[in-house]
C-alpha cells in the first residue's frame, strides 16, 4: 500500500539574531515524512534536531528567528500562515510531546484540567464530556489509577508517569502527525521501553505519522521505519533503519553507533567521533586473563570502604490528621569497596542509589548501621572531621550546570575547595593546578575565565570532574554523570575518568540507570531496587548470567539496536 506525503520540508534554513549577518543554525534540509510511518531524527547537541521540530510547530519566536524555504502541511506551507491558523493546527492536527514533562507541564494545575484542557479547546467538549475522554485518554497511556491521577499534581507523579500525561496530551485530539522530541531522555531504561512500546502502540492503532527525536541511534533502532542522520545543522545522512545501522556511509553515523558501550565485549577504550576519523584507531579488547589479573591484585587487600546493614529513613511531617509516614530509601544494605576498583551500582529512579552515595558522604545522616572508611567508622564524625574527609571521597553531580556557581567564573569554581581544603601554599600555585588540570581534562587555558552558561554539557562535566580530582580523593562517587550526555561525548568523559583512575590511583562508586555503561566501566555490580540490594558481584558475570527477575529486566530493557 503507498502512503500519500504528509509533511514536506524543502530547503530549509533557520538563523537567528535581530541585525544581519544572522547565525545560521540549520542550513538548506529537506525530508519528508508520508502518512502512517515512523521517521527517526537523530543527532547530538546542537545538530539541529529540535530548532527543526519547533519550525514545524511554529513555536519558534518570529522576532529574532528568520526562515527560508517551506514546511508544507496537508498541502499548505506553514512558514506562510499566521498565528491564528496555526493555533488551530497545533494540538488538533500536529501534536508534540516535549523533552522534559516536569517544566512542559503546570505545575499549578492538576493532570486531568490540562488534559482537559485541549479537548475542550479543540473538540469544543463540555467539562463533563472532556472529563471523560480524558480518564480514556489515561487508560489509553496505561497510567495506573486514572482517577486518582486524574486529581494529582504534576509533583505527585513520577517522571514516567509525567511523560505518559504528555503523550495524552498530544493524541487527544487525535493528530495526523506527533513530534516526539526526546521523550524518554530523563528516564530509566525500563520506563524509557514502554513508553517506547506504548508510542509504537498507539501509532499503529491511529495510524498517525511520528518524528521521534532522539541523540540515541539504539533507541530509534527500536521505533523507527527510517532515520536521518542530523550534524551541525545538516542532514549527513538518511535511510531505512536497517540500511543505517548495518552499512552506515557517514563517518559521523559510524562513530554514533561505535561510541556506545557494547554489550558483547569489554573496550579498553571506547571510539570517539575524534579517534574514528583517525584511520589508525584500533579499538582494543581487554581480555578475560586482563581483568582476572587486574582482580586478584585488587581484592588481596583490604577493603577501602566497608558498609554494613546501613539504613536511611526519611519521615514525613505528621499534618493535623495524619500520622507521621516513614520512607525506607536504603535498607539493610551491606557491600565493600576496594581500592582501585570500580563498584558500579544501578537501578531504577527511587531505588536508593544516590541516596545510598550521599550517605556514604554524610551529606545524609544514616537512620543506622556503619560505615567505615579506611577501617574507621565515619557516621558519627563531627561537623570538622566530616570537612575532613570530604577531602577524601569526592562527588561528581549528575547536572553539572546546577553543582556549578553561575557567577563564578571556572578558575574561581576549582581555586575555591583548594583554599578550603588549604591545598597549595599561594594562590598562584592553586592557579597553575587549576590549569594544568582543566587541560588534563581536554579544556584549554581559555576556559579558566568563562563562566558555567558559556560551556556546553561536555564541557561542563568536565569541568565538574576537574573540581572533584582537585582534591585528590581516594574514593569518587559519581551520580548519574554521563546520563545526561550526548552519546559521543559521553564516550569521551567515560574514557577520561578511565584514564583519570589510572593516573592518579582513583576508586570508584560509579552510579547510573544505564546497565551498558555500568558494565562498561565497573568490576562488581551492585543491583539495587526499592532500598534494597537484589544482586551483588562481578559485573561481566552478572550481565551474562542474571540470577534475580529485576536484572533481568533491566538487561532486556537495555536499547539493542540492530
Amino acid at each position: 500500500m503507498s502512503y500519500k506525503t504528509l509533511l514536506k520540508v524543502k530547503e530549509l534554513s533557520i538563523s537567528f539574531g535581530t541585525k544581519k549577518p544572522r547565525k545560521e543554525v540549520i542550513h538548506n534540509i529537506s525530508f519528508e515524512i508520508v502518512e502512517n510511518e515512523i521517521l527517526g531524527v537523530v543527532g547530538e547537541s546542537g545538530s539541529g534536531k529540535s530548532v527543526t521540530s519547533l519550525a514545524i510547530m511554529g513555536l519558534l519566536p518570529r522576532k529574532t528567528s528568520h526562515i527560508e524555504g517551506e514546511i508544507i502541511f496537508n498541502g499548505k506551507n506553514l512558514i506562510e500562515e499566521n498565528d491564528k491558523a496555526l493555533q488551530t493546527i497545533r494540538g488538533n492536527e500536529i501534536a508534540m510531546i516535549f523533552q522534559e514533562p516536569m517544566s512542559a507541564l503546570n505545575p499549578s494545575l492538576t493532570c486531568g484540567f490540562q488534559v482537559s484542557e485541549i479537548l475542550r479547546q479543540h473538540l469544543k467538549l463540555s467539562s463533563s464530556e472532556a472529563k471523560k475522554e480524558t480518564l480514556v485518554l489515561l487508560e489509553k497511556v496505561k497510567l495506573p489509577r486514572p482517577n486518582e491521577i486524574l486529581n494529582s499534581y504534576p509533583h505527585q507523579i513520577s517522571g514516567g508517569q509525567m511523560q505518559r500525561i504528555m503523550i495524552a496530551m498530544a493524541i487527544a485530539c487525535k493528530p495526523k502527525l506527533l513530534i516526539a522530541d526526546e521523550p524518554t531522555t530523563a528516564l530509566d531504561v525500563t520506563v524509557q521501553k514502554e513508553v517506547i512500546s506504548l508510542l509504537k502502540e498507539l501509532q499503529e492503532e491511529t495510524e498517525m505519522s511520528l518524528l521521534f527525536i532522539s541523540h540515541d541511534l539504539g533507541l530509534v533502532s527500536e521505533i523507527a521505519d527510517r532515520v536521518i542522520v542530523m550534524y551541525q545543522g545538516d542532514i549527513v545522512e538518511t535511510g531505512k533503519v536497517t540500511d543505517l545501522f548495518t552499512a552506515p556511509k557517514d563517518e559521523y553515523t559510524k562513530a554514533l553507533l561505535a561510541s556506545r558501550p557494547t554489550l558483547d565485549m569489554r573496550l579498553q577504550k571506547l571510539p570517539t567521533i575524534s579517534s574514528i576519523a583517525d584511520k589508525s584507531f584500533k579499538p582494543l579488547e581487554v581480555t578475560p586473563q586482563q581483568r582476572a589479573l587486574k582482580h586478584k591484585y585488587i581484592y588481596t587487600q583490604k577493603p577501602l570502604l566497608e558498609v554494613f546493614n546501613l539504613k536511611k529513613e526519611y519521615y514525613s511531617n505528621a499534618g493535623l490528621f495524619k500520622s507521621r509516614s516513614v520512607v525506607t530509601a536504603v535498607n539493610e544494605v551491606s557491600f565493600e569497596v576496594f581500592e582501585g576498583e570500580t563498584l558500579g551500582l544501578v537501578g531504577e529512579s527511587g531505588c536508593g542509589k544516590s541516596t545510598l552515595g550521599k550517605t556514604i558522604l554524610q551529606l545524609e545522616k544514616a537512620t543506622s548501621g556503619s560505615v567505615k572508611y579506611r577501617g574507621k567508622e565515619i557516621t558519627n564524625l563531627s561537623t570538622s572531621e566530616i570537612r575532613k574527609l570530604r577531602k577524601e571521597i569526592q562527588l561528581i553531580f549528575q547536572d553539572p550546570y546546577s553543582s556549578l556557581n553561575p557567577r563564578l567564573i571556572i578558575g574561581e569554581a576549582l581555586i575555591e575547595p583548594m583554599q578550603v581544603h588549604q591545598i597549595g601554599n599561594s594562590r598562584k600555585k592553586r592557579k597553575e593546578k587549576a590549569l594544568a588540570l582543566l587541560n588534563r581534562v581536554g579544556l584549554d587555558d581559555g576556559f579558566y575565565h568563562r563562566y558555567p552558561h558559556e560551556l556546553s554539557g561536555g564541557q561542563r562535566q568536565r569541568v565538574g570532574i576537574a573540581r572533584a580530582i582537585i582534591m585528590e580523593p581516594k574514593l569518587v562517587i559519581c551520580d548519574e554523570s554521563v546520563s545526561a550526555l550526548d552519546i559521543s561525548v559521553q564516550a569521551q568523559v567515560l574514557n577520561l575518568l578511565n584514564e583519570l583512575k589510572e593516573d592518579f590511583g582513583f576508586t570508584y562508586i560509579f552510579i547510573s540507570h544505564d546497565l551498558a555503561v555500568v558494565k562498561y566501566m565497573a568490576d562488581q555490580l551492585l543491583v539495587m531496587n526499592s532500598g534494597v540490594i537484589e544482586e551483588l558481584g562481578d559485573a561481566d558475570e552478572i550481565y551474562a548470567n542474571p540470577i534475580k527477575e529485576y536484572t533481568k529486566k533491566l538487561i532486556e530493557a537495555i536499547p539493542k539496536g540492530i
